[in-house]
């Protein structure tokens, strides 16, 4: 009897703490709510919000896949308003590496005491562009809007995104607006420019014999016209408004081959916008921060450093 009493009693006390108890395994409930009731530090605890409070704008469903959001990544005792990066995961635009190329990023950020926003974008084949495009620029204009509330500098929040991630960065710092000062909604109001990008073994063409053809198909559709194709091959749109921008790729990615970087980075460098490029020797396609390699896990390091000398950084 007095163990069935205390059994019952451990149950309710964990469910009080935000957990719940399946088998062996203790699965903890999320949030930072749930995080306090246990004593914890809440800002280890990510939260989720919509783009939109309502239907995100040419939405197919009302499903998660059709509903776009952001995750917020604190850093840590964070004091003072820092530098954010929107960070934007790869997949071919048909599905989305959120844990190499999304949380593992934004813990990293956070170490740096940069606020992250991993975010989760509609993909193809059931969307196609300018969807993407409209999620990446919606995201960049909420967290500018919203800065005092997420303890962000509005001037400084930039993107960066891995493969097809790192093609809808592109195509977002190449493709930007003031905002519409007379829109209902504030956060129309302030500009989808980002202040830097960040662009990690980008596709970049979608002409180019190089070109990475599953993420073409699955944002445009198999059958894209090449005039489309043509638009939305980034290096073709860089502007004197395009913003700095760091990239890093490597010789033996035989998926989206360095050349990629490398039109981007002298599109950039044509038209006089501060740029840095680095190709590493060797590694595969989609590695994230590669922290286990001693040489390709070195692009943070110089990420940080440009960062600094760029002004973002302390």
């Amino acid at each position: 009897m007095r163990k069935t009493w205390f059994v019952g009693l451990w149950f309710i006390c964990m469910e009080l703490s935000g957990t719940r108890v399946i088998g062996q395994d203790v699965v903890l409930n999320r949030g930072q709510d749930a995080a306090k009731a246990r004593h914890e530090d809440s800002s280890a605890e990510p939260r989720t919000i919509r783009l939109w409070e309502d239907a995100a704008p040419g939405a197919l469903g009302n499903a998660e896949e059709d509903r776009p959001t952001l995750t917020i990544y604190e850093p840590f005792n964070a004091k003072e308003p820092t530098a954010a990066v929107i960070v934007i995961p790869g997949g071919s635009y048909m599905w989305l590496a959120t844990n190499h190329e999304g949380r593992q990023v934004a813990n990293w950020l956070n170490a740096m005491g940069v606020a992250a926003f991993v975010l989760r974008y509609r993909v193809g084949p059931k969307y196609h562009h300018p969807v993407e495009l409209e999620d990446a620029q919606r995201a960049i204009r909420m967290v500018r809007a919203r800065a005092p509330e997420f303890l962000v500098l509005p001037d400084k929040i930039g993107i960066l995104g891995f493969s097809a991630g790192g093609h809808l960065a592109s195509t977002a710092e190449t493709r930007f607006d003031a905002g519409n000062v007379k829109s209902i909604d504030p956060i129309d109001r302030v500009s989808s420019r980002p202040d830097f990008a960040v662009l990690c073994y980008p596709v970049i063409s979608f002409v180019a014999k190089y070109a990475h053809r599953g993420s073409w198909e699955n944002l445009l559709g198999k059958d894209a016209s090449l005039e489309l194709r043509q638009s939305l091959s980034n290096e073709t749109q860089v502007t004197k408004e395009t913003p700095p921008t760091f990239l890093w790729t490597t010789s033996t990615d035989k998926t989206v081959p360095p050349e990629n970087s490398v039109a981007f980075y002298l599109a950039l460098h044509n038209a006089g916008i501060p740029a840095e490029l680095h190709i590493f020797a060797d590694a595969p396609h989609g590695v994230g921060l590669d922290l286990q390699d001693p040489f390709v896990g070195e692009w943070g390091a110089l990420l940080r450093n440009w960062l600094r000398e760029r002004g973002i950084l302390k």
